[in-house]
């Protein structure tokens, strides 16, 4: 077929479209990859596949998981942000990444800069909890026992710069008390040691130790969330007694810096759809955690808030990386 000059011309003055705009209204057109810088089987693990499912069934492409072990989720991290900003490549973000840019001094990245958050999904409280056999049933008790015994108690932690390494530091700061940290490799090993009494304390994420709770060999004394939790409904907050303190994990996911908008906005759209739904909730409710939906700014804030909070307990206990 032969153009006419004057429909020729009518074509050319129509606006041009780039591909990648295209690209973007039609994404996904193939499977994307969600790296997971923890193991498989873990809690974060499992809600990043659980999220990812419900994302394979949305997008109408697979989502797939990638465990990409190391460094404390560094090697994920550094994958992700050296990847195209086209959406393919995402990065499932956890409060461990905003406590990596203090605790490593060298990273060849900046999350705050070179990543752009897309969604949070739940948070991970924490608790309070101490071996039946200690003296101190609440947290006044637990503080006045640590003044009038100072340096004689043992609290657990899962490793330096880990959750309940830090959450036990800012609980130091706040109250003045002096607390010996015990570090294990993870929450596993440490808990054995916790329930046989040969450390006293631990300030544990719920998800591992609410099992234990819930049979007795652990007392809980407070959780570390701003509010009470549905878990453990006759719990405090640790707060309520120690003014100003707050203390949770989140998981979410982000992408490489620059990646398109529009793409960041329909992934923000379908991770808080799964957040708002009933059947999805009450998953997540079983892996003990809670839905946590945002907009990217406000996911952004939460990052950027948490890399200053956990900066400054990293600094003020001179914390470093093994």
């Amino acid at each position: 077929m032969t153009l006419s000059r004057r429909h020729f011309l009518q074509l050319a003055a129509l606006p041009f479209v780039p591909r990648s705009a295209g690209a973007q209204e039609r994404y996904p057109t193939r499977p994307v990859r969600l790296l997971v810088g923890y193991p498989a089987g873990g809690p974060a693990d499992i809600v990043a596949r659980l999220t990812a499912q419900w994302l394979s069934e949305r997008l109408g492409q697979q989502v797939v998981v990638e465990n990409r072990v190391g460094a404390a989720s560094n090697l994920a991290t550094e994958a992700v942000v050296r990847s195209p900003p086209d959406g393919y490549t995402l990065l499932y973000v956890t409060v461990s990444n905003a406590v990596n840019a203090t605790l490593y001094e060298k990273l060849t990245f900046d999350i705050n800069r070179d990543l752009v958050p897309i969604a949070s999904i739940s948070s991970s409280p924490g608790v309070m909890e101490v071996n039946p056999s200690f003296p101190a049933r609440t947290v006044p008790e637990f503080i006045a026992y640590a003044k009038a015994n100072p340096g004689k108690i043992n609290v657990a932690s899962a490793g330096p710069g880990s959750a309940p390494h830090l959450y036990a530091e800012l609980f130091r700061m706040t109250t003045g008390i002096n607390l010996v940290q015990v570090h294990y490799r993870g929450s596993g090993p440490a808990l054995p040691d916790l329930i046989e009494g040969r450390v006293h304390a631990m300030f544990d994420p719920i998800a591992s130790s609410i099992g234990h709770i819930r049979a007795g060999r652990l007392r809980p004394l407070a959780v570390t969330t701003a509010t009470r939790l549905d878990v453990l409904p006759d719990g405090p907050t640790v707060g309520e007694f120690v003014p100003g303190y707050e203390a949770s994990g989140w998981y979410g996911i982000a992408a490489p810096r620059n990646t398109p908008a529009e793409i960041v906005d329909r992934l923000n759209r379908e991770i808080n759809a799964a957040l708002a739904d009933p059947g999805m909730k009450a998953r997540y409710a079983e892996l003990g955690t809670a839905v946590m939906p945002s907009s990217p700014a406000q996911f952004a804030k939460l990052l950027a808030d948490d890399t200053e909070k956990w900066g400054k307990v990293i600094r003020s206990a001179n914390i470093k990386a093994e």
